[in-house]
């Protein structure tokens, strides 16, 4: 090899060595290899060379709850405030997943923590349901986890997140938040008993920098002589290193319980890691019998994408507990065996066909927003509703990139207003609408009007990008000479620390006033 070749191979290598970290300085604190590219350059987990990059499941994945069911996996995670809800996606090797459907479509409040089990041939999903005035756990099933599913039922016990188990006689129970446990009836519908505490939790350092104590999500294994309790502490948002994995056993139901040596199993222990939060584990085995942790985490600099899924792996000891099996979950861990589904689903929607509940959801939707939609060749046509985004129940869907684009063709009637939004909930959003008369400004959830300009008339296309929390409007009266919109808008503060309700800041469309607007042309492109 001549002088001149060595020359030339060490500057290719500082050049892609260069091109990486720039890469991974894009990608945040912790960063390694860029992700897999999915469908409309979506972020995809499976790098297709027998590695992984978490997440799994980019974007607003709380709570996730695995089902295994002979070779096939199933997931539903909380859905909070969108109807319909708790939708059920599908895998074969728990890195690559499709969706399925939604399971819930009646809004019995804010859907929190579920627990998606099988049992006697029949699936079931439990869950709370927080509202305003009232709050209990409910239980929907079905014969078929593609549905139909039941009418939710209340279970008329308090608590949240519970989570299901079977004795050794048969007999169903189901655990709750803060060591508390309930008998059920036969056919798990209804509650059986008085809820009784058998378990206080694991007492971690007092220094630790947490956002509080917290014992919540439990979801029960049973493998050998032990029934495994698996559970979250410290808090679900709050500072980064709050949220724990921990752990307990017991051979009987109701305990003793006796807490994990490797408590916690997983943690996040310094806010320079890319996962923060991380906690609401589910166990699962793997196709080639492999174990792994299925939880919820924030990313580092992109709190407003939600609590994303991640599959980390676990071993078992000989003494029969687990632990982590010492994977990075912020570099490329090797893959379970399975062959791939699908992975994800395009966002991009010409509204030929209806991906109600799949994609779109409505923001607090009920009964009556059932009714306010349908289509027409090429048209979402959409029911007005309310004065503002805050109460017109906007459809928004989960978006899980950190820069993407979405554009979409709005016909309005007169006294109708729409727009395009960045919506969070209903005290914080940003985006543009526009109305016979005028064009409004959506910042900080609140509106600021203005005539709108001469050449636009009842049909107007909008443009939003959302490069790493730069929200940049583009408006055009005929689809091909676009302006630029005079504001732009920081949005990396929409997230649960600043305004609660644990959602995730997403792509929305709204339609308020009177009158009906049709949606033509929905597009989504991730960004590089």
């Amino acid at each position: 090899m001549n002088r001149m070749h060595i020359r030339l191979t060490v500057l290719s290598a500082v050049i892609l060595l260069a091109g990486l970290t720039l890469s991974a300085l894009r990608q945040g604190p912790g960063a390694a290899l860029p992700w897999a590219r999915g469908v409309e350059g979506q972020r995809k987990a499976d790098l297709g060379n027998g590695a992984y990059l978490n997440p799994i499941m980019a974007g607003d994945h709380p709570d996730p709850s695995v089902l295994r069911d002979g070779a096939d996996y199933y997931m539903t995670f909380s859905s909070f405030d969108a109807y319909p809800g708790l939708v059920i996606w599908h895998s074969r090797d728990l890195v690559n997943w499709q969706p399925i459907g939604p399971s819930l479509s009646r809004n019995v409040g804010s859907v929190w923590a579920p627990d998606l089990v099988k049992h006697n041939g029949r699936y079931y999903i439990y869950f709370p349901g927080i509202g305003a005035s009232y709050r209990s756990n409910y239980v929907i099933w079905a014969d078929n986890v593609r549905g139909p599913w039941s009418d939710p039922i209340d279970l008329k016990v308090g608590r949240i997140d519970p989570g299901h188990a079977v004795g050794p006689d048969g007999s169903r129970w189901l655990f709750l938040s803060g060591g508390y446990l309930v008998p059920l009836a036969a056919d798990g519908l209804s509650v059986a008993g008085e809820m009784k505490k058998v378990y206080d939790g694991w007492q971690y350092p007092d220094d630790w920098v947490v956002e509080g104590f917290a014992q919540e999500g439990p979801k029960i294994l049973k493998r050998g002589p032990y029934y495994y309790m698996v559970l979250a502490e410290g808090g679900t948002a709050g500072p980064p290193t709050s949220h724990m994995v921990i752990a307990a056993r017991s051979k009987t139901i109701e305990g003793p319980w006796e807490n994990s040596p490797f408590n916690p199993v997983i943690r996040t222990w310094s806010p320079d890691e890319r996962w923060w939060s991380k906690g609401h584990a589910t166990l699962v085995e793997a196709p080639d019998g492999k174990w792994f942790a299925v939880y919820h985490a924030y990313e580092n600099g992109f709190y407003n994408l939600g609590r994303q899924a991640l599959l980390e792996p676990i071993d078992w000891t000989a003494d029969g507990w687990f632990k982590a099996a010492g994977a990075d979950v912020a570099k490329p861990i090797p893959k379970p065996a399975g062959a791939a589904v699908p992975h994800g689903l395009a966002l991009s929607d010409d509204f030929t066909t209806n991906k109600m509940g799949v994609q779109w959801s409505f923001y607090g939707g009920d009964a009556a927003d059932k009714e306010r939609f349908r289509y027409e060749p090429g048209a979402l046509v959409l029911k007005a509703k309310g004065t503002t985004p805050r109460d017109s129940s906007p459809l928004w869907f989960v978006a899980g990139d950190h820069a993407y684009e979405v554009s979409v063709e709005i016909d309005i009637d007169p006294g109708a207003t729409a727009g395009l939004l960045v919506f969070y909930n209903s005290r914080l959003y940003a985006g543009l609408g526009y109305s016979a008369a005028n064009v409004v400004m959506h910042r900080y959830g609140t509106e600021r009007q203005a005539a709108k300009p001469a050449h636009i008339g009842r049909t107007l296309h909008l443009r939003l990008t959302n490069d790493r929390h730069i929200v940049t409007i583009h408006y055009s009266a005929d689809g091909k000479t676009w302006e630029r919109f005079g504001t732009r808008m920081e949005v990396s503060g929409y997230h649960h620390n600043v305004m609660y309700d644990f959602l995730s800041l997403r792509p929305a469309i709204y339609a308020a006033g009177t009158g009906e607007v049709r949606f033509r042309q929905f597009t989504y492109r991730a960004l590089p």
